[in-house]
């Protein structure tokens, strides 16, 4: 047993026998990744024919979206503007209105005035000089006509 090509042939044959179970056992593996493989392979096909228009279609959508979204920028922006408007418009008319209802308090007070100095003109002017010429309460004297009162003394001389 010590023949040392005993010992190698001996090697030779466990290493034969053991290249034939790894063999034997890797068989299926192999056919496993031979379908797996041709599935990649048709899988890879498939994409070949399918992925082009579909990138197409997807880019076609980016810029539909890109216009959509440019479009409503735009609506957005005018919108803005009308609203801006519309503001301005608002305030323009609160400032007419104002400036009406200021010219109106102004033409219904003169209208008042007027009014109550038309119809109690008199009796205000009654009463103005009734107060002027009494202040204390007392009876008014009555002035008499010179002119008048002159001849009537010569005439009792």
């Amino acid at each position: 047993m010590s023949d040392p090509i005993f010992w190698l042939g001996l090697s030779i044959l466990l290493v034969a026998v053991s290249l034939t179970a790894v063999l034997i056992a890797a068989l299926p593996a192999l056919q496993e990744l031979a379908r797996a493989a041709r599935s990649a392979e048709k899988l890879f096909d498939t994409l070949r024919r399918e992925f082009p228009p579909t990138l197409e279609a997807i880019r076609l959508t980016g810029l539909e979206i890109s216009e959509l979204t440019d479009d409503i920028n735009d609506g957005v922006k005018s919108a803005s503007g009308v609203v801006k408007q519309v503001d301005l418009s608002l305030s323009s008319a609160r400032k007419q209105i104002s400036k009406v209802q200021i010219g109106t308090h102004s033409v219904v007070a003169g209208v008042k005035a007027a009014w109550q100095t038309w119809n109690g003109y008199p009796e205000r002017r009654k009463n103005r000089s009734s107060d002027r010429l009494n202040p204390s309460g007392q009876e008014p004297f009555e002035v008499r006509d010179r002119s008048r009162s002159e001849p009537e003394a010569q005439d009792t001389e």
